[in-house]
């Protein structure tokens, strides 16, 4: 049973009525509950039902965000990691157009922030509601609290959060307006991780029927010995036993705490395959396991095997990745040559003719410039066209997209970096947080097109150019002009061949 007047909305979902707000057409809801408050009894484990309530819940704040440390920003680019405090992390945003029986595509969004940061907050999907899609933001568990292995069975919680919450979609989204039929996730960074390991993992399997990769593609994940060594260094910097009921009882900040010191304890190891350190970065030890159970293989693994073969891909990367973590900060003119063959080395590249290849394709850069094309290629590239590769063939779509519009910031140092397409895909350039950077006059045309790509493809499965196919191998590149190319840089692409 719906209400709807100008200023609010009334929704009956599963576990009771929750009351949003409305402004002009587009319907809001934030900060509801698709699984219990992952405290008390419930820390540390799989994710429980909500327990039903009666009477109108009110939905109109953002809800609690996982915990996480605060992490430094540098002048001018905070605002990107905002928290609200409280226990119901485990909740919720909805953006409608329409709250009648039209069965509007769904596109649920998974946020980035290294599997130990971030949240749903500073993504407002109103745009995508204006445009007829029920957008669905949510916060899931994080760092220590989401991905620690014990070595006792319980792993990767936070990915059993995202599919608790997309289960909460599949049983409630009608009521908002939305198809639980055509759900389409996607997210960026380890988001995008996320979304390509939900594409391969059996609990998740019928939940979605499109999936959309930006800068990640299910290739960060941990084997059980790696990672549960790190959990007995976490219960060492505690002083605990490495049990989950030791470290359950922790108190939130001294477990930041601990999850910090640890995170700078592994730092000094440098093997970026083992310890996700990306050189001029911070490192995270804190993502999904890969466990034999719940994630029974490696995604890329499962992909080759046909895993996930019945769900449409839409899967790319940014131009510049790496800069994001380098010209902020001022650490791209302090890259030395020493570096980056250092660089190369712990990616596992043939140096002499891997430093060929990336002189030769980017003639004229530094050091910095050229480690910020490695940090690319290794994180987000390389395992996107793997993914497509892995699907050619399969009978569903592949698309592979790459966003190279240079953002006019730091003098132009910025580039096409890690995130900046998000305002783009999101049609959010008017947004102050955005601007931070994109600049004040970015291309809205640019946006236009994006976004109407994004929402193509979550209706129909096709974005508007061609499917990847090994024989062309088409990449849209998006920029000021935007337009299909097929192959790019491809002695950039065979310099990877065998390195994992």
């Amino acid at each position: 049973m719906i209400d709807v007047t100008c200023t609010h909305a009334t929704v009956r979902t599963r576990h009771g009525t929750v009351r949003g707000s409305t402004r002009g057409r587009i319907h809001t809801f934030k900060g509801i509950p698709y699984a219990k408050a992952p405290f008390g009894p419930d820390r540390l484990r799989p994710p429980q039902r909500v327990t039903p309530w009666t009477g109108i819940r009110p939905a109109v704040d953002f809800g609690p965000t996982a915990p996480q440390p605060q992490f430094p920003f540098p002048p001018g680019m905070d605002g990107f990691y905002p928290t609200v405090p409280g226990e119901d992390c485990l909740n919720l945003n909805v953006w409608s157009g329409d709250l009648g029986q039209v069965r509007q595509p769904v596109m649920v969004w998974l946020h980035g922030g290294g599997f130990d940061g971030g949240s749903g907050i500073i993504y407002n999907g109103s745009r995508f509601a204006r445009d007829d899609v029920v957008f669905v933001s949510l916060n899931y568990r994080l760092g220590v609290e989401g991905f620690v292995d014990l070595g006792d069975g319980v792993v990767n919680l936070g990915l059993l959060d995202q599919i608790a919450a997309l289960h909460w979609v599949r049983e409630n989204i009608a009521a908002f307006g939305g198809d639980p039929d055509n759900v389409t996730i996607f997210g960026e960074s380890s988001g995008a991780m996320s979304v390509g390991i939900l594409l391969t993992m059996p609990a998740a399997h019928g939940l979605f029927r499109r999936a959309i990769m930006q800068s990640g593609a299910g290739n960060t994940v941990f084997a059980p010995e790696t990672a549960q060594h790190v959990g007995r260094v976490l219960a060492a910097e505690l002083g605990v036993p490495p049990t989950r009921d030791a470290i359950a009882i922790v108190d939130i900040e001294r477990l930041l705490d601990a999850q910090n010191a640890v995170m700078a304890r592994l730092a000094p190891y440098p093997d970026p395959r083992r310890w996700n350190g990306e050189p001029g970065a911070r490192v995270t030890a804190w993502q999904p396991v890969v466990d034999g159970r719940i994630l029974p293989a490696r995604p890329i693994d499962a992909i080759r095997a046909g895993v996930g073969a019945d769900v449409d891909v839409l899967v790319g990367t940014n131009a510049e990745e790496g800069r994001l973590s380098l010209v902020p900060f001022g650490l791209l003119d302090t890259i030395t040559d020493d570096d980056l063959v250092m660089a190369m080395k712990l990616y596992g590249l043939p140096v002499e003719q891997a430093l060929d290849v990336y002189r030769a394709a980017n003639p004229g850069t530094g050091p910095g410039d050229l480690l910020s094309l490695l940090q690319r290629d290794w994180w987000y590239r390389i395992p996107a066209y793997r993914l497509a590769k892995a699907r050619a063939g399969t009978s569903s779509n592949t698309y592979v997209y790459e966003f190279a519009w240079r953002s006019p910031r730091f003098d132009g140092l910025l580039g096409a970096c890690h995130f900046l397409e998000v305002p783009f895909v999101f049609d959010l350039l008017d947004s102050p947080l955005s601007q931070k950077l994109t600049g004040t006059q970015p291309p809205q045309a640019l946006a236009d097109t994006m976004h109407a790509s994004w929402i193509a493809f979550a209706r129909h499965g096709d974005p508007g150019w061609a499917g990847y196919d090994l024989a062309n191998r088409p990449v849209m590149r998006f920029d000021t002009t935007s337009g299909v190319v097929p192959d790019p840089q491809p002695a950039e692409r065979t310099i990877w061949d065998g390195v994992y």
